[in-house]
């Protein structure tokens, strides 16, 4: 999950001057008309990181001075940086307009781009543009703190375990419905008209999901699920849940329904099998929150969807941070 942008909790005196900045690249081609070169791309990032106040990424210091090289020093550690350490073009061989254009071809697509779409429109190779998505996706880091209430639906879905065009002598027996056997369970809060969180679970046991439940969820919301056992541990002092029994062909029973949920399921299984193909357990939790993001700025228009990218890219955090997620 998240981690928090210190970007913002360090520069937010300046957050409004920044927005500003950015509203100019309300298409591609702006932007790549404006980043002509890389002198160019990292004065821009001075300007949105720093403004006028260079502070060091070492030890926090302020006031940092700029040397004849095109570097900073810090007159505290003493340390020399660029204004690309600590972001997530740290050490990049890529040219920088290619990383803003590629970040800003992600946010765009409403149903995401594969690597290979990417390599063909930024003019990279495919394994360059894998590992630029990866990076890019793990700005999508879902925020540990955030809080669903009011109506809430919360349903699993299980990813994986296509066998269709295996021989039957190689197919894995009882995989159907709730099987673990080739799939990975993801679990789903979804606040009616509201925000989703979801993520990738060890199995979807009742002792597993309420712990989560009760991390995001208000209590004293209403939860509404189908008929599966793993939600019988539901407390009514702490929730009020209602039940629509989809084994009996209940899906819809007044207000009793699951489908804002099933519906951010579909999209999650249209982008990983329509446009990725095959997302591996390893990084399935990355794919997940890039689904999240989308659906929770759904009313964003694409532009600003690329701030908020922007925004977290120049964030204070390690590759280390980036190679770890999921």
């Amino acid at each position: 999950m998240a981690k928090k942008d210190l970007y913002f909790s360090q520069r937010n005196d300046k957050r409004h001057t920044i927005m500003i900045g950015l509203e100019k690249f309300d298409n591609l081609i702006s932007l790549i008309t404006y980043f002509k070169d890389n002198a160019t791309c990292k004065q821009f990032l001075k300007e949105q990181r720093w403004g006028d106040d260079v502070v060091c990424p070492y030890c926090g210091h302020h006031h940092c001075y700029s040397r004849s090289n095109g570097q900073f020093r810090c007159p505290n550690c003493l340390n020399n940086f660029s204004v690309l350490v600590g972001t997530i073009f740290e050490n990049t061989k890529i040219a920088l307009v290619k990383w803003f254009s590629a970040m800003y071809l992600i946010s765009s697509h409403k149903k995401g781009i594969s690597s290979h779409q990417l390599a063909r429109d930024i003019n990279v190779t495919q394994k360059t543009a894998w590992h630029i998505l990866h990076k890019v996706r793990s700005l999508y880091s879902q925020d540990d703190s955030i809080e669903l209430s009011k109506d809430v639906e919360c349903d699993e879905a299980y990813i994986g375990g296509n066998e269709k065009n295996k021989h039957e002598s190689k197919k894995t027996e009882g995989t159907q419905g709730r099987s673990l056997k080739t799939k990975t369970p993801v679990f789903g809060m979804a606040q009616r008209n509201g925000n989703i969180v979801a993520m990738k679970t060890q199995d979807t046991k009742g002792r597993t999901l309420m712990p989560i439940i009760r991390q995001f969820v208000k209590e004293g919301s209403r939860i509404y699920t189908d008929e599966y056992i793993g939600y019988n541990s539901l407390v009514e002092s702490e929730y009020s849940h209602a039940v629509v029994n989809h084994g009996a062909k209940q899906f819809v029973d007044g207000d009793k329904h699951t489908n804002t949920i099933e519906g951010f399921w579909a999209q999650l299984k249209r982008a990983i099998f329509g446009i990725y193909h095959f997302v591996s357990a390893k990084y399935l939790q990355r794919y997940v929150d890039e689904a999240v993001f989308r659906y929770n700025s759904r009313e964003q228009a694409e532009s600003e969807r690329f701030r908020m990218m922007f925004h977290r890219s120049i964030g204070i955090f390690r590759y280390a941070d980036v190679k770890n997620v999921g």
